[in-house]
């Protein structure tokens, strides 16, 4: 008679747990199938929500009007009059006027007459205006004229870069090593080299 085994069949419980790794790792698979393509649309919507944010809160720009006045920062000028003489002037700024090329603002500006001369004569005030077309330079707002011998105050100086002259026609007042001077006008002798004072001259010499 043949003997009969009574010991358990150890397989059938592996492959249970074999089956249910199966099934879980299948259920993973299936959720991961489902949530990733979520994942990429919910970033896509995001990405192309803070495009449209940005571009619907963007300020315009502001396109630079063909018209706005040229600015220079520094400038400086060189030249010569009809007689030779170099004059070279300087400013902060200068910026032409939109409305008349041929003007042209200056922030205190800075002129040497002279410049290679013994005596050159520096001007200097707050504001000025060179016109092109005349190739004049207005000086305005305390105005200073200072060389070796003497210096001078007053509110307006006109120099014609051409001729090389020089004149104010507001009240002057000047000191040197030889006094003080007041005058309602001065000029300067192109020629000469020397200063012209007309109207209410008033002198106080100092003795040596």
């Amino acid at each position: 008679m043949a003997a009969t085994s009574h010991f358990p069949d150890r397989s059938i419980p592996a492959r249970r747990i074999s089956i249910q790794r199966w099934r879980r790792r299948s259920r993973v698979i299936r959720g991961l199938r489902i949530l990733l393509p979520g994942l990429i649309v919910l970033i896509v919507a995001g990405l192309a929500g803070s495009i449209a944010h940005s571009t619907l809160t963007a300020q315009p720009s502001v396109a630079t009007s063909s018209d706005d006045p040229i600015k220079l920062i520094n400038p400086r000028f060189v030249g010569r009059d009809d007689r030779g003489r170099a004059f070279a002037l300087t400013a902060a700024s200068a910026t032409r006027d939109p409305q008349d090329y041929q003007k042209v603002f200056l922030d205190k500006p800075a002129l040497i007459l002279d410049a290679e001369g013994p005596d050159p004569l520096r001007i200097t005030g707050g504001a000025g205006v060179y016109h092109e077309g005349t190739r004049k330079l207005e000086v305005s707002g305390g105005v200073r004229l200072s060389g070796a011998r003497a210096a001078f105050e007053t509110a307006t100086s006109l120099f014609d870069t051409k001729t090389g002259e020089l004149a104010g026609p507001g009240p002057v007042h000047g000191s040197g090593s030889l006094g003080e001077i007041d005058a309602k006008s001065y000029a300067v002798d192109s020629k000469q080299g020397r200063m012209i004072f007309r109207g209410g001259v008033h002198t106080r010499m100092e003795s040596k």
